[in-house]
């Protein structure tokens, strides 16, 4: 691969041409790094094979592992097939867009995870590109959780396409995991969000 574009785009008002851009070539098979407010993603279109291969290859990642598409809206779960339980809809209601991930069920059985993050750039781009894209932490498997550009260049400079620098992101932190397929719900993952309030949500 040749050498990682870097390219700055304002974290409030991102500019248009460049969403533009950066969705064209995610949607094309590219790797891209972008900000949401607890990290910086890597996002590979799911429906490209060479991508979620090149992703897992990339980020070292052990194969297998499953991905959590990345959504703009609320009600993307329900129109990928998943149902959107009691618990699912309210924590939803009460915590996105923003640093949760909620693990539901598919049609078919199958186990999916989503989130919908805070972030303008991060929202824009997945709007933009129209398809249902993954966006894992911007960093080797097993490594800190980059927070800049300058932490994914660190680690992924020549082996992605772009990096979309929106500056430092605001949380730091990954983001809260709850399996909402378990009954009780089951938190997989303590992030952002505390074990403690996902659970009174949950409980009410």
């Amino acid at each position: 691969m040749s050498e990682t574009v870097l390219l700055k785009i304002d974290p409030v008002r991102p500019d248009g041409c460049s969403i533009s851009y950066a969705a064209a070539l995610l949607k094309n098979g590219a790797l891209i790094a972008f900000p949401t407010e607890t990290v910086y993603g890597l996002g590979a279109n799911l429906k490209k094979r060479r991508a979620m291969a090149a992703l897992v290859r990339v980020k070292k990642r052990s194969k297998g592992k499953e991905f959590t598409v990345h959504v703009a809206s609320k009600k993307a779960p329900a129109e990928m097939g998943c149902r959107m339980t009691v618990e699912a809809a309210a924590l939803v209601k009460k915590f996105w867009p923003g640093p949760l991930t909620i693990v539901l069920k598919s049609r078919a059985g199958k186990k999916i995870g989503f989130r919908m993050p805070a972030n303008a750039i991060a929202l824009g781009l997945i709007k933009a590109v129209g398809v249902p894209i993954v966006a894992p932490s911007a960093n080797l498997s097993g490594n800190k959780p980059p927070t800049s550009a300058k932490e994914v260049l660190g680690e992924l400079s020549g082996k992605i396409d772009l990096v979309l620098d929106g500056g430092r992101t605001k949380v730091g932190i990954e983001s809260t995991v709850v399996d909402l397929t378990a009954s009780p719900p089951k938190v997989l993952r303590e992030g952002a969000i505390t074990k403690r309030e996902i659970l009174r949500i949950c409980r009410r």
